[in-house]
Formats: structure tokens, C-alpha cells, sequence
């Protein structure tokens, strides 16, 4: 695997997944202190679970159809569709049809790396 932080170019078949469980994998992208880029793969059925951190984050649906829970508010997302997470947000995403999610975060996931 090449060294992901800080590539101006990054080519997604040289990065490897992780197996988070539960029928979902991520790719760490690229990232420096301020900014990262994740990618996550649901299965049918994936659950991202509820959840919420200091950072911003930017969703991009690359692929699929995602039930998004933003605080109080709930919406069903198909490719091409994205939604914004204010910091401290409880946010998460359930897989309805499989799919990819492209994540980004300001500052990074320290806990991503």
C-alpha cells in the first residue's frame, strides 16, 4: 500500500480496504491535518451506526440507495446525492441498496488512522 497522507494523487486500487464488520469496508483515501477522504462500502442491509464527533463532514453517495439520520431528520438518498453533518451531530446510514459512500471530514479522523 502506498503512503496516503497528503497525495495529490490518489488511485484507489493501490489502497487497501478494512473490514469494519457488519458488511461495511473503508478506504482511508488521502489526508493531511485538516481535511480527510474516506471512502465506505455498504453491503445491503450495512448500518453506519448512530453516532457523532467535533468534525464536519461532507457525504458524497457515489453509488447505491442510503436512509441518512441527520439529528432529527431522516431522508432516503440515491447516487449522485449528498448531505452535510454540522460538528456534534448525531448522524448515521442504513444500506438499502448497496453502495459508496465518499466521506469527508474537517479536521481528519485521528481515529481513522
Amino acid at each position: 500500500m502506498s503512503d496516503i497522507r497528503a497525495n495529490e494523487f490518489i488511485v484507489d486500487s493501490e489502497i487497501e480496504w478494512e473490514n469494519l464488520g457488519g458488511g461495511l469496508r473503508r478506504k482511508v483515501l488521502s489526508y493531511d491535518d485538516n481535511l480527510m477522504m474516506v471512502k465506505v462500502a455498504f453491503e445491503k442491509g450495512g448500518i453506519g451506526a448512530l453516532h457523532s464527533h467535533f468534525h464536519t463532514q461532507m457525504s458524497y453517495i457515489d453509488s447505491g440507495v442510503f436512509e441518512i439520520v441527520i439529528g432529527d431528520q431522516t431522508q432516503i438518498l440515491r447516487k449522485g446525492d449528498g448531505y452535510y453533518i454540522p460538528p456534534d451531530v448525531i448522524h448515521g446510514a442504513t444500506c438499502i441498496e448497496e453502495g459508496v459512500l465518499i466521506d469527508i471530514f474537517t479536521p481528519l479522523r485521528e481515529d481513522f488512522i
